[in-house]
């Protein structure tokens, strides 16, 4: 059995979409993607180690997520899959292209964070230490349109703090998630990007409004060199939560990449 707290979207059966959360989210975070965009595919969104419902057992490293993503994957199905990821977890479906080429038949990177400024990481790290929760519901909203879901719907808004806040010592509120295990993920990201296998179909998608960007230049080049023809890049004009902010234009490219 898993120990991935998994969410399921669609048809029971059929091609399978793995789709991967970024760091600090969960995987309900696709329902409304899943269930409003894309109600025909078959969806499993786990909450990744350290993230919502899951285990926070440590290690805390792209390989360990790896290995959870195989086990979880073996229980569900015997074909590759197409894995979309949002940023961390962006990172991590490149890990696990990397690693497992087999199980892997394409790639959708919503604005993936990888190989990013280890100063930039230390100060989101401590920053995250010293503030890990909120005075009240009000505080946490006011925090998320302030980094990244000012262009996300008010409904969506409203479900992510629904399912991902949980009470705190003091009558405070913080989100469900594990502090030592976000900590040390952000550490990760600073670790030299990974390449798919060259003949893997790779969607990239940018989001243009943040800045500085989490898709440096130096990845996008070497990515684009790599795969040369396999690689089809968008550049999206909104903040960081692309599968929010143009779910629309997000399922487009799934569905594609689906053929």
């Amino acid at each position: 059995m898993s120990i991935l707290h998994a969410h399921r979207f669609g048809p029971a059966s059929g091609p399978l979409v793995l789709a991967l959360h970024g760091l600090t989210g969960h995987g309900q975070r696709w329902a409304a993607l899943a269930q409003e965009y894309l109600p025909e595919i078959r969806v499993l969104a786990p909450d990744l180690r350290g993230h919502g419902r899951s285990t926070s057992l440590p290690p805390w490293d792209f390989e360990q997520i790896v290995a959870d993503l195989v086990a979880l994957l073996a229980t569900e199905t015997d074909e590759p899959v197409l894995v979309v990821g949002h940023s961390f977890g962006g990172a991590t479906a490149l890990h696990l292209a990397r690693r497992h080429p087999d199980l892997v038949r394409g790639l959708v990177l919503l604005d993936p964070a990888i190989a990013l400024d280890p100063v930039r990481l230390e100060d989101i790290a401590r920053s995250t230490l010293a503030h890990p929760d909120y005075a009240n519901v009000e505080d946490a909203r006011g925090d998320k349109l302030a980094s990244a879901w000012a262009d996300v719907a008010p409904g969506l808004l409203d479900a992510e703090l629904d399912e991902h806040l949980v009470p705190t010592d003091g009558g405070r509120v913080g989100w469900r998630m594990s502090l030592p295990a976000v900590t040390s993920y952000w550490g990760q990201l600073a670790r030299a990007h990974v390449l798919p296998p060259a003949d893997l179909p790779t969607v990239l998608v940018q989001a243009m409004k943040v800045t500085p960007p989490f898709v440096t230049p130096e990845f996008r080049a070497a990515l684009s060199a790599h795969l040369g023809d396999r690689l089809v890049v968008h550049e999206f004009d909104c903040d960081h939560m692309v599968a929010q902010s143009l779910p629309a234009e997000t399922a487009a490219l799934v569905r594609a990449a689906l053929g």
